[in-house]
């Protein structure tokens, strides 16, 4: 493991992977660097330098408060510093809005995926309480943090109470809890849900959007709107489950947009 000091002096702790041009992943809403792309990492490291990291607030990483986006894409040109200058980036969800927030603040970013970002766009995206943050944060400050994720999972979400109980009986769950403050950065992360047109509009960089062919609508029209938005961007989707794609079916795909001239070679190579 490794770390760096962002510029508000947080450290960010990091595993660095493999071989090659640099790829940092950046997970999503209650996920740390040993979840945030379970398995993806050990299929692209023959072929790059993978960086996986804490985001702030989780596992082996800093808190500095008080919390802003900025600093969050502070740790992202952190990493990126490490890596040599520049990189490319995958991001997982609400990590995807925060990679595009960190390209468009002009982080060396040199190509961008972004997986199902959850932008809320259509009348079937599921609508959280106004309060969600103020509901979460206070349910964290009373010490009822199992009950913070849920209510994160089953209003903004949209998963059902049923699945929440399963999920509570399983081993990831002590660990949902433990970054569970954490989901109110994501809250920042994502404002009010609607794409960042204005913001996306500056990132010319080349792009992929990518989406799980199983996922509800409202996150494929999100891929669309957000691949439309972009300069340069494309939408893919594949073969998956809710919100999530194989590492297997994954890693192809980013190894051919992310390696240029080499892209069918390696891509051959990892099926």
């Amino acid at each position: 493991m490794g770390k760096v000091l962002s510029r508000d002096g947080t450290t960010i702790a990091f595993e660095r992977s493999g071989k090659g041009p640099p790829v940092i992943l950046v997970g999503g809403a209650l996920s740390d660097r040993s979840a945030g792309a379970a398995g993806l990492a050990a299929l692209l490291e023959p072929h790059f330098t993978v960086f996986g990291y804490d985001r702030r607030g989780r596992g082996e990483s800093g808190d500095t408060l008080p919390y802003a986006v900025a600093r969050e894409t502070e740790d992202l040109e952190a990493l990126v510093n490490e890596a040599g200058g520049s990189a490319c980036a995958f991001g997982v969800s609400s990590g995807a809005a925060l990679a595009l927030e960190a390209a468009a603040r002009g982080v060396s970013i040199t190509r961008l995926a972004l997986f199902e970002p959850p932008f809320r766009v259509g009348e079937s995206a599921p609508r959280p309480p106004a309060d969600l943050t103020i509901r979460v944060a206070e349910l964290i400050l009373s010490g009822r943090r199992g009950e913070a994720v849920e209510f994160f999972i089953t209003k903004a979400v949209g998963l059902p109470s049923e699945a929440v109980a399963q999920m509570r009986n399983a081993p990831m769950w002590s660990g949902l809890e433990a970054m569970a403050h954490t989901l109110v950065y994501d809250f920042a992360i994502m404002g009010d849900g609607s794409v960042p047109g204005e913001r996306a509009v500056s990132v010319t960089i080349p792009t992929l959007v990518i989406g799980s062919e199983t996922s509800p609508k409202w996150l494929h029209d999100a891929v669309k709107v957000v691949a439309d938005a972009l300069p340069n961007a494309e939408p893919c989707f594949l073969a998956g489950q809710f919100h999530s794609v194989p590492p297997e079916t994954l890693a192809p795909v980013l190894a051919e947009f992310f390696s240029g001239a080499e892209a069918t070679r390696l891509a051959t190579s990892l099926r």
